[in-house]
This record gives structure tokens, C-alpha cells and sequence, in this order.
């Protein structure tokens, strides 16, 4: 049986499971292997599981940053034979069945990679280096003390052009992600903010959003597309398709049009790509650096090693054949099946093939508006936000999380106020 070396873990003699990353997918392999006769470890470079659906909310003081992340420890207290380890993976050795971390080697029986995405700036360095992206609580929080910080310093500025530019904000990517935050940076701006800073004129306040592409919600229906452009129009947000970012100074913005727009705040959310890990096969990896795996999501060239979600592309599924969509969903549906798919292989059973069932997508661009592309139906205003409501419900983490993130939603529908409105830094401290 495989050994740990430098993290503390006792040899139980039993298959060891290694699961990197914590994030949709890694936690259901983790709960899926409860009871069976196998060791779970998990690598996070984080301590807590985010629910980054809801990322963007937090980013615009509409919920604390606590009640969308949760503990691993307090998520698995009770699962016997389950270890968390706060490290960072860094190399893959094939061969000897091992991991490099920042805290030691660890020998590994099957590895599942989970590590999910990072935000893909399509080499753009410039933009790199002075944009916002949105992947992290980190980040979400950063957001969130730069929006109110422009707000304060905007207060105090007597240059006309310095203050405009402070109260304006480009968005870069039209997906959920993108259409989400600009609807609620547009609550922000039609209901919030002329309370809080009643000596601004918010009238000049402008927020665009940039797609590539010719539509918005490329992921979902036509229809869902031109409502939320609709919807966000209706609001007061600036939408610019067929659009993309040239370069960005962190004061302005240049797009391929030729176009130029002064801000201070670009926000990126245009695009993820894979984490890869040392140690692979160059051929093991694809589009946008994401894992090759067969229909097991088992990585290409390797029997004991798996990938999933974000991490992953799997050819083969026909339904998908540029691989499956970077939500949550594949995630949690690849995750069970890999854990059951383990199980199999150590109990010498035939694996299961993966395919995916579509459940539909979703996106809210703020109270009452939301689109939703169902199995069945297309829905669209206060029914679809509903349903957009009841699933981010019941899928965050913890009953105490999902109690406070329903009170924040009762309270700010019928006032629209949002009472997370926190500097939790200063200038100083390299938050801006």
C-alpha cells in the first residue's frame, strides 16, 4: 500500500484516493467515496469550499463573503477515513504514483484533478497586470473595496475627468458571469448609491458591457440572449458586441473598434483556461490547457489518473463534442461517476462511460429579471428568477450559509438595500 511521506497521515492499508481541488466537482467525489473501503485525501490551497456562483454578489455588497464558502474540515467532520491537507500541488509524478506539495510528497493509489480554471487573459499582459478578474472570494472582495473606495475618492476629487472615470466601469465578457454583475452594479447604481452619495451625480456613472461576439449568453438560447441584452438595456447598461479588449493601461481601455474608454475599473471575465499541473504528457492536455480525458475521465495515457470539470475536456460525448460546458454541473456530475467508476476498478468491476445530462442553464440580470433554458422550457422574468433563486438555494454549502444568503435576499427585495457596503482594507495594504 502507498505511503504519505512529511503530512501526518497514517497508512490505513487501504486504496488512497487523492483528489486536487475542492471546488464542485472534488467535493462530490470526496462525499461519493464516504463508507467505502478507501482513504480520501484532499489538496486545496484553500481551506473552504466557494460557491462562486454567487461571487459576483458578493463583489456588489449584496452578500457577506461568508455565507458562500464553507469549511472542508466542518463539511466532512463526520466522514470517516477523510483527510484535508491546506497545500498547494505543484509537480505529478506518473511513474511512482506520487505528488509533489508545498508541504511534502504524497503517494497516491488514484488521483482525481479538480483544480478547476483560471481566468485566461488571452496573453494579454497589460490587461493581466491592471484588470479585475472574478474567480476567488479574493477577488470578489478586491472587487467589492475598489467599487466603494472609487465611490469615496470620487467624493473628494475636483477634477471632472478623474472623477468620471472613478464611477465608471467596463465589464469584459458577456457570459452569466458578465450579464450578472452588470445588472447588479446597474441596482446599485439606480437604488444604492443616490442614497449614499447624494453629492455625486450618479447620471454619470456609466457601466459597459463587452462581447466579442454578436450576442450575449452564448452558452444559452437565442432567446435567453437578446432578453438579458433587453433587460440590460432597460437598466442603463452600455452593451458593445461584436467587441473585444485591444489593451488596457489600467486607465484606458482599447478595444479592436478603435474605440477607447476611460476607467479606472476593467472587470475580466471573459474566459477561463485549465491549471495545469507539472508532470503530465504534453499530449495530455488541450483547448485552453484543459486535461484530455476518455469517456471515463480518465486522463489520456494514464490508468489511475482522472480529471474533471473545469480541469477537463472529454471527447467522444457527442452532444459535446468541443467538450462539455465550464459549470458546475459537469463538474458534480463527472465527480459522482468518478467516484463510482473508483470504486469499480478497486472491487474489479467495468467502469461507466460518462454522459452528460443537461439540466438547463440560467442567468439573473437583477430583481425580477432573469432568463432560465430548461430541459422542456425557455422561461424568462419573475418565474425564471425564481428558479434561479430556489437552485443557488438549495445547492450552497452548510444550513446556516443558505439561512443568511435567504434572509440577505428577502430584505434587500423589498428595500434594495445592501447592507455589506465594507472597506476591509486600506490603500496601503495593496487593495485598491
Amino acid at each position: 500500500m502507498s505511503q504519505l511521506v512529511n503530512t501526518r497521515i497514517a497508512d490505513l492499508g487501504k486504496p488512497r484516493v487523492i483528489i486536487i481541488g475542492g471546488g464542485f466537482g472534488g467535493i462530490e467525489v470526496a462525499k461519493k467515496l464516504k463508507g467505502f473501503k478507501a482513504q480520501t485525501v484532499l489538496f486545496d490551497k484553500f481551506n473552504h469550499h466557494c460557491f462562486q456562483p454567487l461571487l459576483y454578489q458578493v463583489a456588489t455588497s449584496g452578500l457577506e463573503s461568508s455565507s458562500i464558502v464553507f469549511p472542508f474540515r466542518k463539511r466532512f467532520s463526520a466522514q470517516k477515513d477523510f483527510y484535508f491537507r491546506l497545500a498547494e500541488v505543484t509537480h505529478i509524478n506518473p511513474a511512482e504514483r506520487s505528488i509533489e506539495t508545498s508541504i511534502g510528497s504524497v503517494t497516491y493509489d488514484y488521483l482525481v484533478i479538480a483544480n478547476g480554471a483560471a481566468t485566461n487573459f488571452y496573453g494579454m499582459k497589460d490587461v493581466e497586470e491592471h484588470s479585475m478578474p472574478m474567480k476567488t472570494i479574493i477577488d470578489s472582495i478586491k472587487l467589492r473595496n475598489t467599487i466603494i473606495r472609487n465611490f469615496e475618492t470620487a467624493l473628494l476629487t475636483d477634477d471632472a475627468e478623474l472623477r468620471n472615470s472613478l464611477m465608471d466601469f467596463v465589464i469584459v465578457g458577456g457570459g452569466p458571469t458578465g450579464v450578472e454583475l452588470a445588472g447588479a452594479l446597474s441596482e446599485l447604481k439606480n437604488h444604492v448609491f443616490p442614497k449614499d452619495y447624494p453629492e455625486l451625480e450618479l447620471s454619470q456613472m456609466d457601466i459597459h458591457l463587452v462581447e466579442a461576439t454578436p450576442r450575449l449568453l452564448n452558452g444559452m438560447s437565442d432567446k435567453a440572449g437578446n432578453t438579458a441584452l433587453q433587460y440590460l438595456q432597460n437598466m442603463g447598461v452600455k452593451v458593445h458586441l461584436n467587441c473585444a479588449v485591444k489593451s488596457y493601461d489600467g486607465y484606458a481601455v482599447v478595444f479592436n473598434t478603435g474605440e477607447k474608454l476611460i476607467t479606472r475599473t476593467l472587470i475580466w471575465a471573459a474566459g477561463v483556461k485549465g491549471q495545469p499541473v507539472a508532470g503530465l504528457s504534453a499530449e495530455s492536455f488541450g483547448r485552453a490547457q484543459r486535461i484530455k480525458v476518455d469517456e471515463f475521465n480518465r486522463v489520456k495515457g494514464y490508468e489511475n489518473i482522472f480529471a474533471i470539470g473545469d480541469a477537463a475536456i472529454m471527447e467522444g460525448d457527442t452532444g459535446f463534442p468541443s467538450g462539455h460546458p465550464q459549470m458546475a454541473q459537469p463538474a458534480i456530475q463527472q465527480g459522482k461517476l468518478v467516484a463510482e467508476n473508483i470504486k469499480r476498478l478497486i472491487s474489479k468491476k467495468e467502469m461507466k462511460a460518462f454522459r452528460y445530462k443537461d439540466l438547463g442553464s440560467m442567468a439573473t440580470v437583477g430583481r425580477n429579471r432573469a432568463v432560465a433554458d430548461l430541459k422542456a422550457l425557455k422561461l424568462k422574468g419573475f418565474i425564471a428568477w425564481l428558479i434561479w433563486m430556489f437552485i443557488h438555494l438549495v445547492s450552497i454549502i452548510g444550513f446556516k450559509n443558505k439561512f443568511f444568503v435567504l434572509i440577505s435576499w428577502f430584505m434587500s427585495y423589498f428595500s434594495y438595500d445592501k447592507s455589506n457596503r465594507l472597506l476591509i482594507a486600506r490603500p496601503k495594504d495593496g487593495v485598491q
